[in-house]
């Protein structure tokens, strides 16, 4: 590479410039002879590792769609439309140049997501989609590290109770014992742990009584709200077969088969988006007017009393927990957990692309249930041993009688 002599400019800064190669110069500014020679070597250390100086002005968007493209390709319809949404929480990236991102750019943009309420999944796929973009940075070698590769999640809000958790005993047994359109899907997500996706194409021959199984080799994604069949699960893990409880099968042997779906709207057609969402919502209600504790809510100074017809009058609260198919997931993850089934089953059972998933699930109970067996102890202590030191004093007392 031959050397350039440094040139003088008429605004006071110095200048040369640098052969990139195939007939190609840059040319390199700088406040005086020093800074400039600086900023030749790097500029010579970059072409020597290889790296593409005539890309370091391109835009993060730029490769970011470019990134788009290629995902897109490979995965479903939702999910495409999944990764531009998570995408687009990128905006204050966007318009920066590749070359000038740093860790520090990408962590601001997480810890606003977070303010925002965003969940911890949400922000790592967002993280996940930055990091990926500037990892095809590094393989067309316009930077040489990928700034956003160690970038850590922040600290999220504690998600409430309602947000996502595992039925109680009493809740169970309101899905158990109600009657209604929905309860059949009810009762196979909450003791198979299928996903809607996976509950909706599901035929009454997946299911082997005998045997105690569901097959799961089918699923739907939404297009436009209408259901579309693909072979297999959401992933190559979810296609599996559930080994169901007694209760289920009980269940299932006395479902009228008037399909060959074993879910399916009046006219034995396979769900969309907003018959589920209607399917769903009055099964909500039909419990709440069933179960909720309708005294406890108060208007105009009195108890409100319990509408006699579900013909659900306007102004009526839900007051039961809003349950959805991911909390029915969650209880049959947990009665898995509780029940002893160890963490590789369980997560072949609910069809987990990682076991890392389960195992995080597993260990948050783990947590959450020794946490109750020491409040017990603490209960114990406080009320249990002065019963018992008031017991002891009596059989002391009769025994000094005596």
């Amino acid at each position: 590479m031959p050397r350039m002599k440094n040139t003088a400019r008429a605004d006071g800064r110095v200048q040369s410039r640098v052969y990139l190669g195939d007939g190609k110069y840059k040319f390199v500014y700088a406040a005086n002879n020093k800074e400039l020679q600086e900023k030749v070597t790097e500029l010579k250390t970059k072409l020597g590792k290889g790296i593409d100086i005539t890309a370091e002005h391109d835009s993060f968007d730029s490769w970011g769609q470019r990134w788009l493209r290629r995902k897109t390709n490979r995965v479903s319809e939702n999910w495409a439309k999944a990764l531009d949404i998570n995408y687009r929480k990128l905006e204050p990236l966007l318009r920066m140049e590749v070359t000038e991102l740093r860790r520090i750019d990408l962590e601001g943009v997480l810890t606003d997501l977070a303010g925002q309420g965003y969940s911890e999944r949400v922000i790592k796929a967002v993280r996940d989609i930055a990091s990926g973009i500037m990892e095809m940075c590094m393989e067309n070698r316009v930077i040489e590290y990928n700034p956003f590769r160690a970038v850590e999640l922040p600290k999220v809000r504690q998600k409430s109770e309602n947000e996502r958790r595992a039925l109680t005993p009493e809740e169970r047994r309101w899905i158990e014992e109600t009657p209604h359109r929905a309860q059949t899907a009810a009762m196979i997500m909450m003791y198979a742990g299928l996903r809607r996706g996976e509950l909706i194409p599901l035929l009454w021959s997946d299911i082997d009584l005998e045997k105690g199984t569901i097959s799961v080799n089918k699923s739907v994604e939404m297009l436009d709200g209408h259901p579309s069949v693909k072979s297999g699960g959401k992933t190559e893990h979810a296609t599996r077969i559930v080994y169901i409880p007694q209760v289920l099968v009980d269940y299932l042997a006395a479902v009228k088969r008037d399909s060959l779906l074993v879910v399916h709207m009046a006219n034995g057609q396979m769900y969309t988006a907003n018959a589920w969402r209607s399917l769903w919502n009055t099964y909500i209600k039909d419990l709440n007017l069933k179960y909720a504790d309708f005294g406890s809510y108060i208007v105009n100074g009195k108890p409100m009393e319990r509408p006699k017809s579900k013909c659900r009058p306007g102004g009526v609260p839900i007051l039961i927990p809003q349950f959805t198919a991911h909390w029915l997931r969650h209880t049959f993850i947990t009665l898995m957990y509780l029940s002893g089934v160890d963490v590789l089953t369980a997560a072949e059972q609910a069809g987990h692309s990682d076991v890392k998933i389960t195992m995080e699930i597993y260990t948050h109970l783990d947590a959450e249930y020794k946490k109750r067996t020491m409040e017990k102890l603490d209960y114990y202590v406080e009320y249990g041993c002065q019963m018992g030191v008031k017991n002891s004093d009596k059989s002391q007392s009769k025994a000094n009688v005596s």
